[in-house]
């Protein structure tokens, strides 16, 4: 039983996560995989070309979802701090 409870709560915990940063790794994907494709038709091949546009689509990818990440982090806090009382009188 408290088996059951334990990966409930790992599940949450596991889907919050997924949830928060797949907006960040989905962009740094994106970037990478642009910047990649014209490194390729250009024969360019400078490492700043790869860091620097990535840092700065996380970082704008960040200021614009902040607000929504936080939202979600605070929200299964204060559920999984909410449901305390009901896990210890079980």
């Amino acid at each position: 039983m408290f088996e059951d409870i334990v990966m409930g709560i790992a599940h949450e915990a596991l889907f919050t996560m997924l949830l928060v940063s797949a907006p960040i790794l989905g962009v740094a994907l994106l970037v990478g995989l642009l910047i990649s494709i014209f490194q390729a038709t250009t024969q360019l091949q400078e490492m700043t070309l790869v860091f620097v546009p990535k840092i700065v689509a996380v970082f704008i990818v960040m200021i614009l979802f902040g607000p929504w990440m936080l939202n979600i982090i605070t929200s299964f806090t204060y559920n999984l701090y909410a449901s305390i009382p009901s896990l210890l009188s079980m």
